[in-house]
Protein backbone atom coordinates (compact mmCIF):
# COMPACT_ATOMS: atom_id res chain seq x y z
CA UNK A 1 0.00 0.00 0.00
CA UNK A 2 1.42 3.96 -0.91
CA UNK A 3 0.04 6.71 0.53
CA UNK A 4 -0.15 9.71 -1.73
CA UNK A 5 -0.32 13.49 -0.67
CA UNK A 6 -1.88 15.73 -3.28
CA UNK A 7 -1.41 19.88 -1.85
CA UNK A 8 -3.36 22.69 -3.40
CA UNK A 9 -3.19 26.64 -2.35
CA UNK A 10 -6.85 27.63 -3.46
CA UNK A 11 -7.54 31.33 -4.71
CA UNK A 12 -9.84 33.52 -2.04
CA UNK A 13 -13.42 33.00 -3.44
CA UNK A 14 -13.01 29.34 -4.60
CA UNK A 15 -12.95 27.22 -1.91
CA UNK A 16 -16.05 26.10 -2.88
CA UNK A 17 -15.93 25.57 -6.68
CA UNK A 18 -12.40 23.98 -5.38
CA UNK A 19 -14.18 21.48 -2.92
CA UNK A 20 -16.94 20.33 -5.28
CA UNK A 21 -14.72 19.51 -7.76
CA UNK A 22 -12.29 17.45 -5.58
CA UNK A 23 -16.01 15.32 -4.66
CA UNK A 24 -16.20 14.40 -8.23
CA UNK A 25 -12.84 13.73 -8.18
CA UNK A 26 -12.61 11.21 -5.46
CA UNK A 27 -15.79 9.56 -6.92
CA UNK A 28 -13.88 8.91 -9.88
CA UNK A 29 -10.78 7.73 -7.95
CA UNK A 30 -13.17 5.24 -6.12
CA UNK A 31 -13.77 3.90 -10.01
CA UNK A 32 -9.99 3.48 -10.63
CA UNK A 33 -7.64 -0.24 -10.19
CA UNK A 34 -5.94 -0.41 -7.02
CA UNK A 35 -7.42 2.86 -4.97
CA UNK A 36 -8.51 2.18 -1.82
CA UNK A 37 -9.59 4.89 0.04
CA UNK A 38 -9.31 9.30 -0.33
CA UNK A 39 -10.15 12.46 1.80
CA UNK A 40 -9.97 15.97 1.64
CA UNK A 41 -8.47 17.69 4.21
CA UNK A 42 -8.39 21.33 4.96
CA UNK A 43 -5.61 23.04 6.87
CA UNK A 44 -7.46 25.02 9.84
CA UNK A 45 -4.41 27.67 10.19
CA UNK A 46 -4.37 28.32 6.12
CA UNK A 47 -8.24 27.96 5.42
CA UNK A 48 -7.34 28.15 1.10
CA UNK A 49 -4.50 25.24 1.98
CA UNK A 50 -6.28 21.48 1.10
CA UNK A 51 -4.61 18.15 0.85
CA UNK A 52 -6.17 14.88 -0.56
CA UNK A 53 -4.49 12.24 0.95
CA UNK A 54 -5.40 9.17 -1.15
CA UNK A 55 -4.03 5.00 -0.57
CA UNK A 56 -3.95 2.90 -3.20
CA UNK A 57 -2.63 -0.93 -3.76
CA UNK A 58 0.75 -0.12 -5.19
CA UNK A 59 2.39 2.85 -6.55
CA UNK A 60 2.08 1.28 -10.16
CA UNK A 61 -1.34 1.79 -9.69
CA UNK A 62 -1.20 5.17 -8.85
CA UNK A 63 1.02 6.02 -11.79
CA UNK A 64 -1.47 4.57 -13.82
CA UNK A 65 -3.51 7.02 -13.09
CA UNK A 66 -1.44 9.77 -12.96
CA UNK A 67 -0.67 9.04 -16.77
CA UNK A 68 -4.64 8.95 -17.40
CA UNK A 69 -6.23 11.06 -19.19
CA UNK A 70 -8.80 11.60 -16.41
CA UNK A 71 -5.49 12.97 -13.94
CA UNK A 72 -4.32 15.32 -17.13
CA UNK A 73 -8.16 17.25 -17.22
CA UNK A 74 -8.04 17.14 -13.03
CA UNK A 75 -4.94 18.98 -13.07
CA UNK A 76 -5.53 21.54 -16.17
CA UNK A 77 -9.03 22.75 -13.88
CA UNK A 78 -8.71 25.69 -12.21
CA UNK A 79 -4.99 26.56 -13.60
CA UNK A 80 -5.73 30.09 -13.89
CA UNK A 81 -8.88 30.22 -11.58
CA UNK A 82 -9.08 28.35 -9.09
CA UNK A 83 -5.21 27.61 -7.50
CA UNK A 84 -2.53 30.38 -6.58
CA UNK A 85 0.00 27.77 -7.92
CA UNK A 86 0.96 23.94 -9.05
CA UNK A 87 -0.60 21.65 -6.90
CA UNK A 88 2.49 19.54 -5.24
CA UNK A 89 2.18 16.01 -4.93
CA UNK A 90 4.07 13.85 -2.87
CA UNK A 91 4.05 9.78 -2.25
CA UNK A 92 4.83 8.39 1.11
CA UNK A 93 5.88 4.63 -0.03
CA UNK A 94 4.50 1.70 1.71
CA UNK A 95 3.06 2.25 4.84
CA UNK A 96 2.02 -0.19 7.65
CA UNK A 97 -0.72 0.70 10.08
CA UNK A 98 1.01 1.07 12.93
CA UNK A 99 -2.12 1.37 14.98
CA UNK A 100 -3.67 -1.59 17.41
CA UNK A 101 -2.42 -5.25 17.90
Amino acid sequence: MVTVGLYYDVRPGQDKVFEDTVDQVIDLLSKNPGHVKSFLYRDVKNPHSYAIISEWSSQNDFTAFVRSDIFKQVTDFGKAEVLEQRPRHKVYGTERDLGGS
